[in-house]
């Protein structure tokens, strides 16, 4: 795979990880220096299920501030990298190998392929670095180099790169001093105490939910062992943290005037009557949490079972236990921001030592925000690194 190249410097770079933002870091450094890209794994395979295969590349918005909200962790930090590398700079980095994109209705960016594999083809082929399929098992400095052993050797480089993405070995680092925030799951499924295995499959759009910093609509399904969707996703990016167990209220529907319904359908059955807001088994559900028979006619619902009911449609009150294992898309945690120079992404206390990725403390909603993350990160650590050899 390795590639001639004709550098303007002889120093050299390695980079661990062969992620999105390994390879893009590669990519945006490779005519500078000589670089080695070290993976234990196949190069750039965790892009493979990215956008369920499809490869959600980035999300269209050009404010670099508004973007830069869509991560619950890393906000604030990424505002000068999101502002020197944003969407349209992604656009066109994937144009110039070849990869055209598209716009949905949802505003996310794909490749007009839908083709993660793809992207990882040609995003490989342009690259003109040495590629080692090693396991990293150290990292040292020593002198003005830093000392790198893997599984099958040792080497000497300038600079690292660190890009390994949220499930990093972090004891690789271990002797830089630098504090790492417990990895945990985000954008996952959650368990609940309330049984939902009898309407597992329903699933209900726009819904809302919101609490002092957040007001969104978006869809949820309910499982076997809780509640999912693109909603949840988000609540449990934004509650990636809390402590377990806590509770979450949806708005299931807009507002109803419920009791001109039950007036103008008096001789309908409850269940048939909330049925046109909600899916039926799901009025079911509700209507047997409140003991209220599901059959009973609409005249026979006096005002305190009204009012139970339309509580339930408002605030749909759940308790959060846990999160469904080994489903998380991304991890919340890493590399603690504070320990790393936002403008150059090195290392505060350990020069020529950099970071891009997901092996940082940023993590963002899904829709391409995490991909967006990589490209621009690794950019910003390329510019850096071109910066220090004068390039």
């Amino acid at each position: 795979m390795e590639q001639e190249s004709t550098l303007t410097s002889n120093k050299t770079v390695a980079i661990i990880g062969a992620g999105p933002a390994g390879c893009a870091c590669a990519k945006f450094l490779q005519d500078s220096c000589e670089i080695t890209l070290f993976d234990k794994g196949n190069f750039l395979r965790t892009i493979l299920p990215t956008g369920g295969g499809r490869c959600n590349l980035t999300h269209k918005e050009d404010d670099y501030m508004a973007l830069a909200k869509n991560y619950p962790r890393g906000e604030k930090f990424l505002y000068s990298v999101l502002s020197r590398f944003g969407t349209s700079d992604t656009i066109d980095f994937f144009y110039d190998i070849g990869i055209k994109t598209y716009v949905q209705e949802d505003n996310r960016i794909f490749p007009v392929s839908n083709s993660s594999k793809e992207v990882k083809e040609k995003l490989l082929k342009s690259l003109k670095c040495k590629f080692a399929k090693e396991e990293v098992l150290k990292i040292e400095k020593i002198n003005n180099c830093f000392k790198i052993k893997t599984n099958k050797s040792s080497y000497a480089f300038d600079y690292v790169v660190i890009a390994s993405g949220g499930h990093s070995n972090y004891d690789l680092i271990n002797d830089f001093g630098i504090n790492i925030i417990t990895p945990t799951q985000s954008l996952v499924g959650l368990t609940t105490s309330e049984d939902f295995s009898s309407i597992a499959g329903v699933s209900l759009k726009n819904v809302l939910f919101k609490n002092k910093s957040c007001y969104w609509h978006d869809d949820i399904i309910f499982t076997h062992k809780g509640i999912s969707g693109p909603l949840i996703y988000k609540i449990s990016s934004i509650y990636a943290r809390k402590i377990l167990p806590f509770k979450i209220s949806l708005k299931l529907i807009n507002d109803i005037d419920l009791q001109t319904e039950l007036n103008n359908n008096s001789k309908k059955e409850i269940k048939n009557l909330l049925g046109a807001y909600i899916p039926k088994s799901l009025a079911v559900y509700i209507l047997k949490t409140l003991n209220i028979d599901e059959n009973l006619q609409c005249h026979k619902i006096d005002s305190k079972k009204r009012d139970a009911i339309l509580n339930q449609l408002y605030n749909f009150t759940f308790t959060v236990t846990g999160k469904v294992a080994d489903s998380e898309v991304v991890t919340c945690g890493g590399v603690d921001l504070k320990e790393i120079n936002p403008k150059t992404l090195e290392a505060k206390k350990q020069k020529g030592l950099f970071f891009c990725g997901e092996v940082l403390d940023i993590d963002g909603f899904c829709g391409g925000f995490n991909l967006q993350n990589c490209w621009s990160t690794g950019y910003v650590v390329a510019e850096s690194i071109k910066k220090e050899l004068n390039y």
